[in-house]
């Protein structure tokens, strides 16, 4: 039995938890910014990195007794390295760093991406690669082919605006508070998609993304509509929801199937905090099924950033053994620099 605690605090949530290698996860504790944030429209790195270490070490504590252990029980500390907020990733390094060199345990630096792209293994525990990933994120939407845990090839990405952000920046536009990809996804099961907008890069013939070109187009649409006198609200705005929520979604089951097909791998692993999106599993679920594809994701609620993931992702770096004491953090860790040895 091997007990890892894993220590989140890339970006607008602490997430601390403890992973059991026999007995899965035994305490999941995580603490918000959103409503710290929201007042501004989005994340605001000093007071993210301030928040973070206010509420860092409670969570830890919280953790520790959910799952009625102590630190002399914890066999390595894992943390968030990157990519990230500076800031916020410092906060999360300096305690881990501290509290792993004060009780002489191993510490093991986890990518924040690879946390997301093995979390679904939390609901499936049987999950094992080769599998195709699509992850999409606030700041993320690549698809990445995972010949073995550890090693990863990125297939295609997104030349600017990741989904997660083009569902928070429409949503800005049209008065929505943030962040606004839940909010676009409850109006939407109330719309119809009543307004036609791009789907970009749908054919382009490879794994490209793009949504930039979205996100004008609903400013054009909003702008038009107001030209009009008419009001958005009630259906005309829950129909403006579904319409990009349609985009967006028929952009990433295309780019995926196209993988799929590609590599000839028919496992698909979704994560991140768009995977939670129910339009989207809805869409992908009905392409495995008519395909013959198995599809698993990460449970809704472990979907946005959690200690979990990088709890989990902490165990599989700690049986390779790469664990070492280190304050240095990455903002930008490319994940296709990582390699786990044996």
């Amino acid at each position: 039995m091997t007990l890892i605690l894993g220590i989140e605090s890339s970006c607008d949530e602490t997430g601390v938890a403890i992973y059991d290698s026999e007995n899965g996860l035994l305490a999941n504790t995580l603490y918000s910014q959103i409503d710290l944030h929201r007042q501004y429209g989005g994340v605001v790195p000093e007071l993210a990195s301030r928040d973070h270490l206010r509420k860092i070490i409670p969570l830890i504590d919280e953790a520790l007794i959910n799952a009625k252990k102590t630190l002399n029980e914890i066999d390595a500390i894992a943390f968030t390295a990157g990519p990230g907020l500076n800031g916020a990733l410092l906060i999360g390094a300096t305690v881990a760093n501290s509290i792993a060199f004060a009780n002489k345990i191993p510490l093991i630096p986890v990518h924040h991406l690879e946390g997301h792209i093995l979390s679904p293994i939390l609901a499936d525990k049987n999950l094992a690669p080769p599998f195709v990933a699509l992850l999409v994120s606030g700041g993320h939407s690549q698809i990445i082919a995972v010949e073995k845990i550890g090693s990863y090839h990125i297939l295609g990405d997104t030349l600017d605006d990741a989904s997660g952000e083009a569902f928070d920046k429409t949503a800005k536009m049209l008065g929505l508070p943030y962040p606004g990809g839940r909010y676009i996804a409850e109006l939407a099961r109330h719309g119809k998609e009543s307004y036609p907008l791009p789907r970009p890069m749908l054919n382009s013939g490879n794994l490209t993304m793009s949504f930039s070109g979205l996100k004008t187009a609903v400013l054009t649409l909003i702008q038009n509509l107001e030209k009009q006198q008419i009001s958005i609200e009630g259906q005309v705005l829950a129909d403006i929801a579904k319409s990009i929520e349609e985009a967006i979604t028929d952009v990433l089951v295309k780019k995926s199937m196209m993988a799929i097909k590609e590599t000839g791998i028919k496992q698909l692993v979704v994560c991140g905090g768009v995977s939670a999106n129910l339009t989207l599993r809805n869409k992908l679920n009905d392409y495995a099924k008519r395909h013959d594809y198995r599809i698993v994701y990460p449970p809704l609620d472990l979907c946005t950033d959690n200690g979990a993931m990088i709890a989990l992702a902490g165990y599989y770096r700690f049986k390779d053994r790469q664990s070492g004491y280190s304050f240095s953090v990455n903002p930008r860790w490319d994940l296709s620099s990582l390699q786990i040895q044996n």
